[in-house]
């Protein structure tokens, strides 16, 4: 069947970050017991896969690996669904994520940017039909996780005033509309004036340059960057606000990490990672109901998912990237 896979990894230094990446031929999967075969219609890319061809969350040993953790697309019986990505222990019990055995598609088992997808039956929600495959398929890992941040982890409600770090990227995208819709006062950064723009097109009620000095102090902080912007967030909130953080993409270590302020202010610093299959499924209905869409920035066929990688690496997104079969 056809597949985008990575059969190696680039160098640290590389020149090429995508020199691991192969678009051809691989063996169609195999079923075990409990699992469905999924037909894939669309399938969208994460930062997750630029990484996966470095060797982050990869094993060498599990090359080559089929990439993408999100898709959308016809089960055995015709159904239109989409795939949760993230895969438990088969003797796990209750939220997912906590799950120490958990892994993503695409680092034990063979991803999304295929002909067809192998799961596990419970990781399939139906797809309403007022929802696209495109649109569906930008829901499993970004969507999710700002969907777990903002309403799960970060408890947030309708007039909760949320600052959200970085527009531009897919679940900084996500987090705004997502906000929106929910009837929270949204507060946007970038460092780019194109994307602060955009994220007033996309709902936020202001946008600010990076570490600009906010008029007001915000309820809670939703941070996937890290490092550059870790001041500005903990700064940011009010007493006894939080921080939902999700991701690093700027770095993990920090010269300073605030800690005498967030003490003294009582603040909270909330760890979020992806989502349940009962919140993808959640997030599913919020969109139906809303008429809230994912921002795609551009579908390509998944023949020339080469192009769609080279435009992640730069940095030339507002949005996501879907790749159609």
């Amino acid at each position: 069947m056809f597949a985008v896979y990575a059969d190696s990894f680039a160098a640290a230094d590389s020149d090429d970050p995508l020199a691991g990446l192969v678009v051809g031929e691989r063996p169609e999967p195999e079923v075990p017991d409990g699992w469905t075969r999924v037909s894939v219609k669309a399938a969208s890319l994460n930062h997750h896969d630029l990484w996966s061809l470095q060797g982050v969350g990869l094993r060498e040993e599990a090359l080559p690996m089929i990439l993408g953790c999100d898709a959308a697309g016809l089960d055995e019986d015709g159904n239109e669904v989409v795939v949760h990505a993230v895969i438990s222990d088969p003797a796990w019990r209750g939220d997912e994520t906590l799950d120490p055995k958990r892994s993503l598609l695409s680092e034990r088992h063979q991803g999304t940017f295929a002909d067809t997808v192998v799961v596990p039956s419970a990781n399939v929600v139906p797809k309403p039909a007022s929802l696209s495959f495109e649109e569906a398929a930008c829901l499993p890992t970004s969507w999710l996780t700002a969907y777990r941040m903002l309403f799960t982890r970060g408890d947030l409600k309708a007039g909760d005033t949320v600052l959200v770090q970085g527009a531009g990227g897919g679940v900084a995208t996500a987090l705004i509309m997502l906000g929106r819709a929910a009837g929270m006062r949204v507060l946007a950064t970038s460092r780019d004036e194109a994307k602060r723009s955009r994220a007033l097109e996309l709902g936020a009620h202001d946008v600010f340059e990076s570490g600009a000095r906010l008029p007001v102090k915000v309820d809670a902080v939703m941070e996937t960057v890290g490092r550059a912007t870790w001041t500005h967030s903990v700064r940011a909130l009010r007493p006894g606000g939080k921080i939902v953080i999700s991701g690093t993409t700027s770095g993990p270590k920090l010269d300073d990490a605030e800690l005498t302020r967030i003490f003294f202010l009582q603040l909270s610093v909330i760890g979020s990672t992806m989502g349940t299959r009962a919140e993808l499924a959640s997030l599913v209905s919020m969109l139906d109901a809303t008429g809230v869409r994912p921002l795609v920035d551009r579908a390509v066929p998944m023949t020339e998912a080469r192009d769609g990688f080279a435009a992640m690496s730069s940095g030339d997104l507002f949005g996501k990237v879907v790749f159609t079969r």
